[in-house]
C-alpha cells in the first residue's frame, strides 16, 4: 500500500479511489504513517487534525477530481473553520478560524481530505521557513539545508512524498522558490485567478495569490481548474481560460520568446553551480525550439524596494 504514494500524483490517487482499489480512509492512514516516520526530521507539518479529516470522509466526499486525496493547508491565508491559522506568528498562536476561506471551500468541493497545516515563516515575510512559533523546517533532500519559503512546510511535505500536493501562497516567490529547492512544480497564478476571500479581497495589493505546490504539472493544472473564478465580494476578476488548464498540459506549445538573466539587482553574485543550472535550462528551452535571449533588464531597484516596503506592511492581515 505504501508504495502508491511514491508511484502516483494526486490525480493518480483519486483514480485509485474512484476504481475502488483504495478507500479514502486507507489513503489517509498511509499518509499518516508516512508523516509520523518522516515529519519529525523535517518539521514540515505543524498541525494535525486527523479526526476532522476522518469525519470529513465519513460525512461523504463530493465527486470532485481529487476525491479522497489527503491534503494540507499552509498555515497562512487559508482559514479552515475550527482550526488555528497562526501565520507562523506567536501573536496569532491561538487564533481559530470561524469559517472557511473561499479557497478552502473549493478544495473541499474538489474532494480533497484536509488533515493538517504546514510550517511557514512569520507572516510569510522570509524565504527561509524558521518561525519562532514552530521552529526550523528542513529540506527533505538535505536536512542541513532550508526548503525555502514562505511555503517551505508545504514544499517539504510534498518533497518528502508525505502528500502529492499542498496548499501554498506566493507574493514574491513563496511558491516558486520552495518548489525549486524541493524539486517540485510550483506556479504563481495571475492576479484575480484564485479568490482570496471572504474576509479579504486581495493580498499585498494583488501581489500575493494562493495555489499549490505539486509533484506533477497536471495536478497543479487540475487544482487551478477546480479553484479558479471570482467569488461574491471580490474586488476584481479575470476572464476565464479558453479551455481547462488540464487540457493545456497536453496541448502543443507555441514557440515562446524567453528572456534569461543571471544579474541580481541586489548585488548578489550567483554561484558557478547556479549559473551552470541556468545556462542548462536556457539551452534546454532553445533545444525545444523556443527563442532564448539573454537580457539584463534595468529598473530603479531602490524605488521598487521602497514601494514593496510600503505595500507589504500595509497589507498584513
Amino acid at each position: 500500500m505504501s508504495e502508491i504514494l511514491d508511484e502516483h500524483d494526486g490525480l493518480g490517487l483519486a483514480a485509485l479511489v474512484k476504481s475502488g482499489e483504495v478507500s479514502p480512509h486507507e489513503l489517509l492512514t498511509e499518509v499518516m504513517k508516512r508523516m509520523e516516520a518522516r515529519n519529525p526530521a523535517l518539521n514540515a507539518i505543524v498541525q494535525v487534525f486527523e479526526d476532522k479529516a476522518r469525519a470529513q470522509i465519513d460525512a461523504g466526499l463530493p465527486q470532485g477530481p481529487f476525491r479522497g486525496v489527503p491534503f494540507v493547508l499552509k498555515d497562512m491565508s487559508a482559514g479552515y473553520a475550527g482550526t488555528k491559522t497562526t501565520a507562523g506568528s506567536r501573536f496569532f498562536a491561538d487564533y481559530v478560524a470561524a469559517r472557511n476561506a473561499t479557497l478552502v471551500d473549493r478544495y473541499l468541493a474538489a474532494g480533497l481530505v484536509i488533515f493538517g497545516k504546514t510550517n511557514a515563516p512569520e507572516l510569510g515575510l522570509c524565504l527561509a521557513t524558521e518561525p519562532d512559533l514552530y521552529g526550523i523546517c528542513r529540506n527533505p533532500w538535505d536536512l542541513d539545508r532550508v526548503p525555502g519559503g514562505s511555503s517551505g512546510g508545504s514544499s517539504a511535505a510534498v518533497g518528502a512524498r508525505m502528500v502529492p500536493i499542498a496548499h501554498a501562497t506566493d507574493g514574491g516567490g513563496s511558491i516558486r522558490v520552495p518548489a525549486s529547492t524541493c524539486g517540485l512544480f510550483g506556479m504563481k497564478p495571475t492576479r484575480g485567478r484564485v479568490p482570496a476571500g471572504p474576509e479579504v479581497g486581495e493580498g499585498w495589493n494583488g501581489l500575493a495569490h494562493g495555489h499549490v505546490v505539486s509533484l506533477s504539472v497536471r495536478d497543479s493544472a487540475a487544482i487551478l481548474d477546480a479553484t479558479l473564478g471570482p467569488a461574491p465580494g471580490d474586488p476584481y476578476g479575470v476572464a476565464p481560460p479558453a479551455r481547462p488548464y488540464l487540457e493545456e498540459v497536453s496541448a502543443p506549445v507555441d514557440k515562446l520568446r524567453i528572456g534569461v538573466s543571471a544579474h541580481s539587482h541586489q548585488g548578489a553574485i550567483p554561484s558557478d553551480e547556479m549559473r551552470a543550472a541556468l545556462i542548462n535550462a536556457a539551452k534546454l528551452c532553445a533545444d525545444l525550439g523556443h527563442i532564448v535571449e539573454w537580457e539584463d533588464p534595468h529598473y530603479d531597484h531602490e524605488a521598487f524596494q521602497m514601494a514593496r516596503l510600503k505595500i507589504i506592511p500595509g497589507n498584513i492581515h
